[in-house]
């Protein structure tokens, strides 16, 4: 757990030093006077963003707020030479596991392509252009960390818990990501191309803009109070993924399989689906606008829904219900259906012309 009071008493120490005043340093960080004093007094702490820009001004490094700060002096102990005695093997050591901790630093091009051991110690640090290809770092907890630029190309980050950092235009192309837990993040311009999210969730106000997740495994996960925009899905694999309470606008989902998926409570609009394949899929409490539906439905459901400006277009609808929908701005072009979602879409007041009955 951080030391909120370590860390007021070191913004303290370095703004008397560099002669402002609380007025003057919040001035600076646009916020006001009373957040610098509860840093100081240990009440509060800065986000990531706002460190940086600390110790843009107070002219220090990020590494200064952290507890470890000052160098520890290391010791040597002498070794005495093995003489090796007949007929007697050498005594075998435990190895010791080696710990690597990257948090409160501030990280610069360089080069940590095949890092392992990390041992969940990655947080509040600035990265920009850095190289973790083929890293294992996996089962971390990544908190408040600013990435940008960076290349994790074929590395392992399942089992991770991300949250609350900025990832802009880096590389996760055929990352692991088993399992990870996204929480509110803002994460834009990113790679994640042929990647591994199967049982992945992304809670509590995510951000996801102009990402690109194409070819990628998104099965089993969960999508939960987060924002999707323009984001590209092109043949993803979303099976049984559950998008809840979830705003999604202006992404591309082409050629991606929905089987099983589930929709709740959220926001479906201007989103690209040509030759997406629904099959079992749910939309409960869904707002669609400017949809073009293709290709086949089957064994969907359609309940209290809302429409604006949605189109089935030459589509096969089988066995698919619309239950307490409005559904007088759907229009159906070229389509078919069997009896029992005529009678749905009929009951619904949906205006049947452009349909036809299945044989």
């Amino acid at each position: 757990m951080l030391n909120t009071k370590m860390i007021g008493n070191k913004i303290a120490v370095a703004r008397k030093k560099t002669n402002l005043s609380q007025a003057q340093l919040a001035e600076q960080l646009f916020i006001s006077s009373q957040a610098v004093g509860k840093w100081e007094r240990g009440e509060s702490m800065p986000d990531i963003t706002t460190f940086n820009r600390l110790a843009e001004i107070l002219g220090v490094d990020l590494n200064y707020f952290s507890e470890n700060f000052q160098s520890e002096t290391t010791k040597t102990t002498a070794v005495e030479p093995m003489t090796k005695q007949p007929d007697e093997l050498p005594a075998t050591k435990p190895k010791k596991k080696i710990s690597w901790d990257m948090s409160y630093a501030n990280w610069t091009d360089a080069d940590f392509s095949g890092l392992k051991n990390l041992n969940e110690k990655f947080g509040f640090s600035n990265m920009q252009r850095c190289l973790f290809i083929g890293s294992d770092i996996s089962d971390l907890i990544l908190k408040n960390n600013n990435v940008k630029d960076c290349d994790f190309t074929n590395s392992n980050l399942s089992h991770s818990n991300i949250q609350s950092s900025n990832l802009t235009h880096n590389l996760f192309n055929n990352c692991s990501l088993e399992a990870t837990e996204f929480s509110r993040n803002h994460i834009k311009d990113c790679d994640f191309s042929g990647a591994n999210f199967i049982g992945a969730n992304f809670l509590k106000n995510n951000h996801l803009d102009n990402c690109n997740f194409s070819g990628s495994d998104i099965s089993n996960a969960q999508i939960q109070n987060s924002s999707l925009n323009k984001n590209i899905f092109r043949n993803c694999l979303l099976n049984e993924t559950q998008f809840i309470k979830s705003h999604i606008k202006g992404c591309d989902f082409s050629d991606t399989n929905f089987t099983e998926a589930e929709f709740k409570s959220g926001v479906f609009a201007n989103n690209r689906v040509e030759n997406a394949l629904w099959n079992h899929t749910s939309f409960t409490e869904m707002q669609f606008e400017e949809i073009i539906f293709e290709g086949t439905l089957e064994d969907c459901h359609f309940e209290n829904c809302e429409f604006k400006k949605v189109t089935f277009q030459n589509s096969i609808l089988t066995n698919t219900f619309f239950k307490n929908s409005n559904l007088k701005r759907i229009q159906f072009t070229n389509c078919q259906t069997d009896k029992i979602t005529y009678e749905f879409l009929k009951s619904g007041k949906a205006d049947l012309t452009g349909i036809t009955l299945l044989p």
